[in-house]
This record gives C-alpha cells, structure tokens and sequence, in this order.
C-alpha cells in the first residue's frame, strides 16, 4: 500500500487542529520552525502543507507576518439597499477600508454611458480594499460625476465612506437601480491586494446606485473572493 505523503499528514492533523477550535478564525499559526520542530520535518515540507491549506481556503499566509486561520465567509446582502458597513455589521465582523487610490480622471464610453453622462466627462474615482475582521474581502472601483460632486474626494478621503460622502454633497439615499454578477480568475494585482494565489476564483459585481429622482450618482465595480463571501440576493431591501 502507498504511504501517505507526510506533508498530507501535517495538513489532516492542522485541520483537525482548526476544527476543533484549537485554532479560531484570525489566528495566527505557528511558525515553520516551530510547525517543523513539531512534526520532525523539514521547513520544506510544512511550506508544502501550508500552501495547500492556503489553496484550499483554510489559511492565508501574510508577507512578513505569518500564516492565518482564515475567517468564515460573510454574509454580503445585495438588494436595493447595498452598505458595505451594514452588511459586515449585520453579519459580526469588523468593517474597514484600505484607500488604493482617490483621483478624478475622464470616464471612458462605458463609463460614462452607465452613469449617463457625455463621453469623456469628468468623474471621481475611488479605488480600495474592503476588509473584514482585518482581512480582505473585496477590492473596489466606485466612479462619481464629478461636475455634479466636486467636493467627493476630500469627504471620501476623510471617511472613507460612500453613504457618507454623498450625505455631503446633498445625497442622503440612492438605491441599487442594477447589478450584473460574473465570475472571475484574479490576476496578478487583485491576488496580492486580496491575498490570493493568482487565478483564484473571484466574483465581480457591477451595479449602479441612483439617487431619489433615479439619476445614477455611482457606478462601481466589486471583486469579491469567492471563498470569504457568501452574496445574497434580497431584491425588496
């Protein structure tokens, strides 16, 4: 009979280990010299058993940090009404963002058609990172018209927040007018923001978010990872 490879020992017994609550979401692993010294192998062969349970969803390893328990996916409501501080509040974690990038550019024909403006306009960008429990979920691009909001990127620097910054400029509801969801490999980019292995599936959503009168005031896309995301659809909220 073939033997087992040690390095599927070593994942078994840590999986075990994370089930039964020896190591809770967020934790961090031991290190490799300690995994190593535990199991008496070599460094190699825990690397082999982390970089599976990474691909398979259990851990993700943090440059320079260590190796984590992931968390369990969290419940993402899209309905009418989409806050992401909402949501990750609803469902028990701890919400933040990362701000990757805040600058006003010309919006290109698609993206000025899905916010009806005049090819070329002008519109806000807000790129980042959303987190949850201090682990990324998503990386998002939230464009605004600029003529109409000229104020958005110091409010959204400052708050970070899209309910928040157009409370500011005079927008105190908008609502989820559509949302087209796709399924997606990460590239290279999202996979470092996301903590991902590159070609890990991913989830986009595209959506568009008017104001009372049904003008679009965003238009945003989302890539969620598959794994530490459940989205669900509640078209009446």
């Amino acid at each position: 009979m073939a033997r087992t490879a040690i390095w599927k020992n070593i994942t078994a017994t840590l999986t075990h280990d994370i089930a039964t609550g020896k190591y809770a979401p967020g934790d961090q692993l031991p290190t490799e010299a300690q995994l190593a010294a535990r199991f008496g192998v070599n460094r190699h062969t825990v690397r082999r058993a982390i970089s599976d349970m990474n691909e398979g969803g259990l851990t993700y390893s943090r440059r320079g940090a260590g190796v984590f328990v992931a968390q369990r996916p969290t419940d993402y409501a899209i309905g009418k009404r989409v806050r992401f501080h909402q949501n990750l509040a609803a469902a028990g974690r701890v919400p933040a963002k990362e701000i990757l990038t805040l600058e006003t550019r010309a919006a290109s024909s698609h993206e000025a058609e899905q916010l009806g403006l005049e090819g070329g306009a002008l519109v806000h960008v807000y790129e980042g990172l959303s987190l949850a429990d201090n682990q990324p979920i998503a990386i998002f691009r939230s464009l605004f018209p600029a003529a109409r909001f000229p104020d958005l990127l110091a409010a959204l620097e400052t708050s970070r927040s899209v309910t928040s910054a157009l409370a500011q400029a005079g927008v105190a509801d908008y609502t989820r007018a559509s949302t087209r969801l796709t399924a997606k490999l990460a590239n290279a980019t999202q996979a470092l923001h996301l903590r991902l292995s590159e070609g890990a599936p991913i989830l986009r959503s595209a959506g568009i978010n008017v104001d009372p009168d049904g003008v679009p005031v965003e238009y945003g896309v989302t890539w969620f990872v598959g794994d530490r995301v459940t989205l669900t659809l509640n078209p009446g909220d």
